[in-house]
């Protein structure tokens, strides 16, 4: 490609040197574009989601998700020394992009970093010769310790950051970091924004090219994603399905009648017009049940292996504690079994009020620590339904980690596994099992 950098030395342009510059900027830009497409086909939508704007303040480049901004003369100059360095750049913003870092409601000078170092890491690990280059001591060291301490797991923005804060890092040890994984301006993030919510539509814009993307990587390019280090890793986690779990509970509802006026089924015009007509006597009478919706009983069990923390157990009960304190959540009569299980099953405390279940958790006691095999917690359960234990069992919850020996079959309930974020894998949960995915913010 062939380019007149005429201009490039000088910030105040307009008119038709403006005019220059910008068509200048675009032509390196759509070049990248093009050379980063070659070898990576899978982010052909990913790439071409931007327009690009020219803009002196900033430097070199930034993204707000929809458009690509760049300084002319810092971008042109990149590009004489080293088109590689474009491309990097370029790559680097889509990912941020496709993560999600630029609408995630987080801030901050080490979130930033975390951002900068999962996406470089990406980077650094794609072979293609459009974005290879060497890699500084500081760089290397730094993914050494990293990896050292998530022993083996994805080392995304979320996880990178947690580690980043218990380094307790000094001020000029962290502006050194910055400034090594430094490569765009964040400025255009929502997150920089005072008082700004993310942008839902943006937000799913990038949602949908991922789940294609992932949907592409699986299917069709298997042999770009082994190409591409983590980033399959990092999408799956990206777009794998959060729930509240309070929400959750409710899937494991039941209707029932109880007690009570039921106000929707009841017409005040004929209980007024028989009054009127009659004296005392209405039409129609009030219904003396009413149909609710409310949690009736249901299995918690959980995984009492060595991998599993007795501090997130407890955060697990307690919020299922503060469901089950909630007015018209439950029934006054309720049937809970609390299930400690490892590859055996070692109690089973039944719990058939809130009361109940705050004394469980005030003197919880985890008992196994062995192996994981998810097998005989069913076959327990199963016993109970078939003993009368469970009259109307609706739902099993499995609060684990995830590695284990599943059911080969379906039980007759709905069953959930719940992991923890930051101890989450693409484990393989099976097709008739919903796979709840929480964080600590989502347990209190």
């Amino acid at each position: 490609m062939q380019m007149d950098n005429q201009g490039l030395g000088t910030l105040d342009a307009t008119g038709e040197l403006a005019e220059q510059l910008e068509r200048i900027g675009t032509q390196i830009l759509n070049a990248s574009r093009a050379e980063l497409y070659f070898g990576m086909r899978f982010l052909d939508v990913a790439l071409s989601s931007f327009d690009y704007q020219m803009n002196t303040e900033v430097a070199p480049f930034g993204t707000d998700g929809r458009s690509i901004f760049y300084h002319p003369q810092l971008l042109g100059g990149m590009y004489r020394r080293n088109r590689i360095q474009v491309n990097r750049g370029y790559l680097h913003m889509v990912y941020h992009c496709i993560f999600r870092h630029i609408v995630k409601p987080v801030n901050g000078n080490v979130w930033e970093l975390s951002c900068d170092i999962a996406v470089e890491h990406l980077v650094d690990a794609n072979y293609h010769r459009s974005v290879r280059a060497s890699k500084s001591l500081l760089r290397r060291e730094t993914y050494r310790r990293l990896e050292q301490e998530t022993n083996g797991k994805v080392l995304n923005a979320e996880r990178i950051f947690k580690i980043l804060q218990s380094w307790s890092l000094g001020e000029k040890e962290r502006e050194k970091l910055e400034q090594e994984f430094y490569v765009d301006d964040h400025r255009y993030w929502e997150s920089q924004k005072p008082n700004r919510q993310p942008d839902p539509i943006l937000n799913q814009k990038w949602q949908d090219i991922n789940e294609q993307m992932e949907t592409d990587l699986e299917t069709f390019s298997k042999e770009a994603s082994q190409e591409n280090g983590d980033f399959i890793g990092q999408i799956k986690i990206e777009n794998r399905e959060r729930h509240d779990y309070k929400s959750f509970l409710r899937k494991f509802s039941v209707f029932r009648e109880e007690m009570g006026i039921d106000p929707d089924s009841f017409d005040y015009n004929f209980y007024s017009y028989g009054l009127s007509l009659y004296g005392n006597m209405p039409l129609i009478e009030p219904q003396e049940t009413k149909e609710v919706k409310k949690i009736e009983e249901f299995a918690i069990v959980i995984d009492t292996s060595m991998s599993c923390s007795g501090e997130l157990v407890q955060k697990f009960l307690e919020e299922t504690y503060s469901v089950l304190k909630e007015n018209e959540s439950f029934f006054k009569k309720i049937n809970v079994h609390i299930i400690q299980c490892d590859e055996q099953v070692h109690s089973d405390c039944k719990i058939t009020s809130e009361e109940e279940l705050k004394e469980y958790m005030e003197h919880m006691e985890l008992y196994g620590q062995g192996g994981t095999d998810f097998r005989p917690a069913f076959e327990y359960v199963e016993q109970l339904v078939r003993e009368k234990e469970f009259h109307d069992l609706r739902g099993l919850i499995y609060f684990t980690d995830g590695y284990g020996i599943y059911p080969n079959r379906m039980p007759p309930f709905k069953t959930a596994f719940v992991f923890m974020q930051e101890d989450y894998t693409d484990v393989d949960v099976p097709v008739w099992a919903i796979k709840l995915i929480l964080s600590e913010d989502e347990l209190g």
